[in-house]
């Protein structure tokens, strides 16, 4: 889990840029896409919440995130079956965004 703060306004809120992150991140982490990602525009009635949504399947779950245009600050989660270095994330989000600030939360799932 992301959570990060006072990114670039202008990679934060560029449909391209989020598509192209998440392309990259699939690749990044040794993923198997299923699909493309799906980018959409949200909550243009709320202007402190709206920005782009983005969930990308892959084969071992998902990754999700939604971007708020007016602060620049966006989540995402990288959720997964498969082993996930949380490093590589963290360098790829600030390459795409240029974040502030970056909190990491690594969750270890365990059923048993």
């Amino acid at each position: 889990i992301f959570d990060a703060s006072g990114c670039d306004a202008e990679a934060i809120t560029n449909y391209d840029n989020v598509y192209a992150f998440a392309k990259q991140l699939v690749v990044d982490i040794d993923m198997v896409a299923y699909g493309e990602p799906m980018v959409v525009h949200f909550a243009e009635h709320a202007i402190d919440k709206s920005g782009w949504s983005l969930c990308q399947m892959i084969e071992t779950s998902s990754i999700t995130g939604h971007f708020v245009d007016m602060n620049g600050d966006f989540y995402i989660d990288v959720f997964s079956c498969k082993s996930v270095d949380v490093k590589v994330c963290e360098d790829l989000i600030r390459k795409y965004f240029n974040p502030e600030k970056v909190r990491i939360n690594f969750i270890t799932r365990n059923a048993n």
